[in-house]
């Protein structure tokens, strides 16, 4: 015969605070661990395969992928979710309750109280006969709930409810902060664009308009040139591109600004094609060519060098774009990189990026001093969770 046995797991999940999870365990053949460190092992794990779809924040589709590994948290033979205005997923036994099921909320959604309800069933086989709801927040704020259902209540069950909720709204939590971020690097890139647009159209159309009569030819090409850079940089969608794509861009933004200076453009371009693929931040090199353009050309006299490298370098990729030109100030280049001075395109807004998405550690690196040119420098994993091209 076997044994339910109660016990209570201590759980520490990665960007989560320590939680209590209270776990049903049955009498299983021992494999050389004791019931606790088996429960804990168990539970870890179900946690885990609940939390990639609640990451997408309290939605149905989520809710109804992580409805399974919840109650089996729960040790409940059924379990509800609801947002603030329907029943999401009613999972497990005694389905004909489902319908009950946002009834059964409505008190916890209005107050933001833990109910405990006796459920009235006619099924003598039903096993629902009590049920614990408990509600799901963020910033304080009431956004839904989770029911656990069982045959009795008890203050085990009611302590498991509210400790399973509490995790569940720290993963909600971090979907906020995802959905946040994603806000913030969108309106990051937007600043950037309305930063970098102005003086470079109005540079490339001027410089387009000058061949429109001595050569139309080479006037179609660079205005098909333009369409495209301008398409792919004030695109609405994706916060990610690859390095493909981005080095594209710049292809096409070089081809524009070599129209305008001649030879007096040098570019050296060395990539490696392993790193193509990788997902990069959008527009993150676009601002530092620019950036170099404009000091390793326009400040100073005869030919302006670039040159931009891309490396394979084991897990991660390497990227560093250099000019000969002016150079700056350690001083006025921490002030640049501060946001402080408005001297270099988009620096700021790119290493704020960089380090938004990959940590402190990802940040630009600048190397330059006064009359000795600029070399921006990036390092970017090749691959981190979250950073992908959809």
């Amino acid at each position: 015969m076997e044994y339910l046995v109660g016990v209570v797991v201590v759980a520490v999940l990665v960007g989560v605070p320590a939680i209590v999870l209270w776990r049903v365990v049955r009498g299983r053949r021992d494999l050389g661990t004791s019931p606790a460190e088996r429960a804990t092992f168990e539970t870890l794990h179900t946690a885990s395969l609940a939390a990639p779809p609640l990451r997408a924040g309290l939605t149905a589709e989520g809710a109804l992928k992580a409805s399974r590994h919840l109650r089996e948290l729960l040790g409940s033979p059924a379990l509800a979710i609801t947002d603030g205005e329907q029943l999401l997923v009613y999972d497990g036994a005694g389905e004909h309750h489902a319908r009950e099921a946002f009834e059964h909320a409505a008190a916890t959604l209005r107050d933001g109280r833990t109910q405990v309800l006796a459920i009235e069933c006619e099924l003598l086989e039903c096993p629902i006969r009590h049920a614990v709801v408990v509600p799901l927040t963020t910033d304080d704020r009431v956004i839904g709930s989770l029911a656990a259902y069982g045959p009795h209540s008890s203050a085990g069950l009611v302590r498991a409810a509210q400790e399973v909720a509490g995790w569940v709204d720290s993963q909600l939590e971090l979907a906020e902060l995802d959905r946040s971020r994603t806000m913030l690097m969108e309106a990051e890139v937007r600043a950037l664009r309305a930063q970098i647009s102005p003086h470079f159209i109005y540079n490339s159309l001027t410089t387009i308009a000058s061949f429109v009569r001595t050569d139309p030819e080479r006037a179609r090409e660079l205005l098909l040139e333009f369409a495209d850079f301008t398409r792919y940089s004030f695109r609405r969608h994706g916060e990610f591109t690859t390095l493909a794509e981005e080095l594209r861009s710049i292809d096409r933004y070089l081809i524009l600004e070599r129209a305008r200076f001649g030879d007096q453009l040098q570019v050296t371009l060395r990539i490696a094609p392993e790193v193509l693929p990788v997902a990069v931040p959008f527009l993150c090199l676009q601002p530092l060519v620019e950036n170099a353009v404009r000091h390793g050309l326009e400040s100073k006299d005869g030919v302006g060098r670039i040159t931009i490298i891309a490396e394979d370098a084991g897990a991660e990729c390497r990227i560093s774009v250099e000019d000969d030109g002016l150079g700056m100030a350690p001083e006025r280049l921490r002030r640049v990189l501060a946001g402080a001075e408005g001297n270099g395109v988009g620096l700021a807004n790119v290493d704020e990026r960089l380090r938004q998405v990959y940590g402190d550690e990802y940040g630009l690196v600048v190397e330059t001093e006064e009359g000795a040119g600029t070399k921006v420098n990036i390092r970017l994993p090749k691959y981190r969770p979250g950073v992908s091209v959809r």
